[in-house]
């Protein structure tokens, strides 16, 4: 049986999730230049099979001050995220290079957090 997930609310009035939560403070700590993928930020808020959560999370997310642009996906695709245009242009913003839908030297720009869970 699932135990139930904690829910309270954020300054923004919106109810949230101790996922969510740990979602959000790990994609702002990703330094400018720098991507994770959404199995990165999965793991690293402890839940590492939920990296289509965190796709969710990243989609409604409309909270100032979170770069959801960062958060790319598996083998440096862009992922969803509104408009690939968009994203694709604060990438660029950042020195990040992207040709069709990957980004170049992926390996070099992936951030993969400070080598702990956050909790």
């Amino acid at each position: 049986m699932r135990a139930a997930r904690s829910l309270e609310s954020n300054p923004g009035g919106k109810r949230t999730t101790g996922f969510r939560r740990r979602v959000l403070t790990i994609v702002r700590r990703i330094p400018a230049g720098r991507v994770s993928t959404y199995g990165d930020i999965a793991a690293l808020a402890g839940r590492p099979l939920a990296w289509r959560a965190v796709g969710n999370i990243m989609r409604g997310c409309d909270e100032p001050g979170i770069p959801c642009h960062r958060v790319v996906g598996a083998g440096g695709r862009l992922g969803g995220f509104g408009d690939p245009g968009v994203k694709r242009g604060l990438l660029a913003a950042e020195g990040i290079r992207v040709t069709g839908d990957r980004l170049h030297r992926f390996a070099a720009v992936r951030w993969q957090g400070p080598h702990r869970p956050c909790r």
